[in-house]
Parts: structure tokens; sequence; C-alpha cells
């Protein structure tokens, strides 16, 4: 659940697939269930990601979808930025309060990836990827 108590969605790629590049895909197929009557919602209210997601198509696309981008930018980012002076134009805004709230995300991967085969990822394909993170939820809710 999230902080407004509705349910989170999550989308797993397959392993050797970097994330940053399928955000496009990944947004495409989130779902949000409605806790009422009504369609489930398909638009985030923002997205908070590392700095991995940073680049410019990222955020024109994220920008065009009304989904607001807490993104840190990279060092050689702000340093490019900076170098072109006033023509480099305004960083980008960081909301660093929302930004705080990735830790839970991150606690989470930390947690799964006690695995061997999560954290390195051997699983190509995204359907037995998904399956051993479900696996490892199981078993980490069923210890609690």
């Amino acid at each position: 659940m999230d902080g407004h108590g509705r349910p989170l969605a999550a989308v797993i790629t397959g392993g050797q697939r970097n994330d940053g590049v399928m955000l496009t895909e990944v947004l495409a197929d989130i779902r949000v269930p409605r806790l009422g009557p009504g369609r489930a919602r398909t638009t985030p209210d923002a997205v908070i990601a590392d700095r991995a997601y940073t680049s410019g198509v990222n955020r024109q696309m994220l920008a065009a979808r009304h989904i607001k981008a807490v993104i840190p930018q990279k060092k050689n980012e702000i340093a490019a930025r900076k170098r072109k002076g006033s023509a480099g134009g305004r960083p980008p805004a960081l909301d660093e309060q929302t930004y705080k709230q990735r830790n839970v995300v991150e606690r989470s991967f930390a947690l799964i990836k006690q695995w061997r085969g999560l954290a390195t990822r051997y699983d190509k394909l995204a359907i037995t990827y998904r399956a051993a993170v479900v696996l490892s939820a199981c078993i980490t809710w069923a210890r609690i």
C-alpha cells in the first residue's frame, strides 16, 4: 500500500534487460486497481527512481504523461549543464521528501537479493524471475 492506502503495482522485466531503457514498457504494464468501483489506474502520481533513469528521454516521456519525475541527476549531467552556463538551462526539480521514500523499495531489494539466483539475475525470462521473486516474498512473509 502506498501512503494513501492504495495498493502498489509491480512489473518485472527479464534479468538481462536494462530497466532504464524499459521504462516506457514498464509504465504501460501498470494497472493499479481501485479500492472501490471504477477501472484501474494506469498512470502513477510519480516515478521515484535512481540516477539510471535520469535521461532526457525518460524525463520527457514522464512529463508528456503528466507523471512527476523524482529522479536525481547524475554528477556528469550537472557538470555539463554548468559548463554551458545560462544556455544549460535550469536543473530539473527534485522533491527530496518524496525521494526519501525510495528506501522502502531498496530495503525490499536487499532482502530479495539474499537469494543468490535473484541477486545475480540468472533467469533470462521475466516470468521465471517473477516466480522466484514471488516465492521469495512468500517465504519471507511466512517467517514473520
